[in-house]
């Protein structure tokens, strides 16, 4: 079976949002369904010993399900109405375990990386990067042209970003 979805989405797509419209769903929760259809249908389409010759019927039958399926999560879902300085209290600021890991492993290839650079190189870099001094004021320092203050820099970024990419 194949199915021009691209096409069959541009033809019954407002009709779909609509008959989930009908069954008392939100523009917003319908549109989102429709969508949800139309991407179940592209991932799982129906297998090949089920023979459907009514495409139309079988993506609206697809919705329904999808639309029945949400309507029973939201009468299980309690709702708790809360303020924003509610909402902002239970927040927590301090990352995850693994975030803090993943970001020491950054910072480490980091450090490892700049020592590999050279002299010159890594001086430029962590004037520019770590010292916030312009292209210029590197140049200057360095007694460097900014293209070529530029073009270390440069490499230092692809350098740093070759040992980190695969992470």
């Amino acid at each position: 079976m194949s199915w021009d979805l691209h096409r069959l989405f541009l033809r019954h797509a407002r009709d779909i949002t609509a008959a989930l419209r009908r069954r008392g769903l939100s523009e917003e929760t319908a549109a989102d369904i429709t969508q949800d259809t139309f991407v179940k249908v592209l991932v799982s389409p129906p297998g090949r010993s089920v023979t459907v010759h009514n495409p139309a019927a079988y993506l609206f039958r697809v919705a329904r399900n999808l639309g029945i399926d949400h309507q029973r999560r939201e009468r299980v879902l309690r709702r708790v109405e809360m303020s924003a300085e509610d909402f902002a209290a239970i927040i927590d600021p301090t990352p995850s375990p693994e975030s803090a890991v993943y970001d020491r492993q950054k910072l480490a290839l980091t450090r490892a990386a700049l020592a590999e650079l050279p002299e010159r190189t890594r001086v430029a870099f962590e004037m520019h990067r770590l010292d916030e001094m312009t292209i210029a004021e590197v140049a200057a320092e360095l007694g460097l042209s900014t293209s070529r203050v530029w073009s270390l820099i440069r490499d230092a970024y692809d350098h740093i970003d070759a040992r980190l990419t695969g992470l």
